[in-house]
C-alpha cells in the first residue's frame, strides 16, 4: 500500500521559516517524481514546486521561486520543501503528489498518488 506523509506544517509569523517533509512507503522511491501543492480556503489547489525522480530538475511556481527549494533524500524515501521567508499568503494546506518517472509537472492530474495534507498558517 502506497503511503504519503506529510509533516512539518504549523502556525508561524510571517518571515520565518519552515520546512515540510513528504515520507513515502509502499512504493520504489527513486522511480517517481514528487510534487508540493497548495489549497488555501476558498482557491483551488496550486502548483508550489516539483523534483524530477532522478532529481536532476527542480521547478517552482512564481509565487515562490527564491524562497521555497524542493530536494529530495531517496535513501529515506523523503522529499523536503524548504520553505523561507513565509508570507500571510502561503497560508494553506500543503500536499505532496507522486508520479512515476514524472519530471515534478505543474498538472495535478498526472500524479497517481497524494498524500492527506499538513496546514501551514502564517500569521501577519
Amino acid at each position: 500500500q502506497v503511503q504519503l506523509v506529510e509533516s512539518g506544517g504549523g502556525l508561524v509569523q510571517a518571515g520565518v521559516s519552515l520546512r515540510l517533509s513528504c515520507a513515502a512507503s509502499g512504493l520504489t522511491f527513486s522511480r517517481y517524481a514528487v510534487a508540493w501543492f497548495r489549497q488555501a480556503p476558498g482557491k483551488e489547489r496550486e502548483f508550489v514546486a516539483g523534483i524530477k525522480y532522478s532529481g536532476s530538475r527542480t521547478s517552482y511556481a512564481d509565487a515562490v521561486k527564491g524562497r521555497f527549494t524542493i530536494s529530495r533524500d531517496n535513501a529515506e524515501n523523503t522529499v523536503y520543501l524548504q520553505m523561507n521567508s513565509l508570507k500571510p499568503d502561503d497560508t494553506a494546506v500543503y500536499y505532496c503528489a507522486a508520479d512515476l518517472y514524472g519530471l515534478g509537472a505543474q498538472q495535478s492530474h498526472v500524479y497517481d498518488y497524494w498524500g492527506q495534507g499538513t496546514q501551514v498558517t502564517v500569521s501577519s
